[in-house]
């Protein structure tokens, strides 16, 4: 069984799009809900390593304290902006999934296909009706 982990929302309708993916995919991943329990210090800096982007990129604003903490400045260090990740989590941006392949912010939720170790199983389109893959399990584009 291939192993593949999700820190997931379950009131974002992206991360409730990527799971559904990963499951179209024919696996039941580990699902951290991540505002309830949040990744380590160790975890977030491994999974920010993992995805090769900076602090920064992970950010949320929408929802979030980022205006109110001044999250735009540049002063602050890529350490001070994974403390604050640390201290509110609804910073963290989402869904990010694990899997053999690699690690990945979905953003947008077929984003996750391109590290998924099986393909889909099936036809799939996202709670808003868009399809994303068709009856023979590849990616419908454009």
């Amino acid at each position: 069984m291939t192993e593949i982990t999700i820190y997931h929302n379950p009131d974002c309708g992206t991360s409730r799009n990527v799971l559904a993916l990963i499951r179209n995919s024919g696996v039941e991943p580990t699902i951290i809900e991540y505002l309830n329990t949040p990744p380590t210090r160790e975890q977030l800096v491994s999974l920010i390593e993992g995805m090769g982007i900076a602090p920064r990129e992970l950010l949320r604003r929408k929802g979030t304290p980022y205006e109110d903490l001044g999250l735009d400045d540049p002063k602050w260090t890529n350490d001070r902006l994974i403390d604050f990740m640390m201290e509110h989590p609804i910073l963290i941006n989402r869904p990010i999934v694990l899997t053999p392949l690699g690690v990945k912010l979905c953003r947008p939720s077929e984003a996750v296909l391109d590290i998924l170790p099986n393909r889909q199983t099936g036809a799939f389109a996202k709670e808003d009706g868009t399809a994303v893959v068709d009856e023979q399990g590849r990616q419908v584009t454009g």
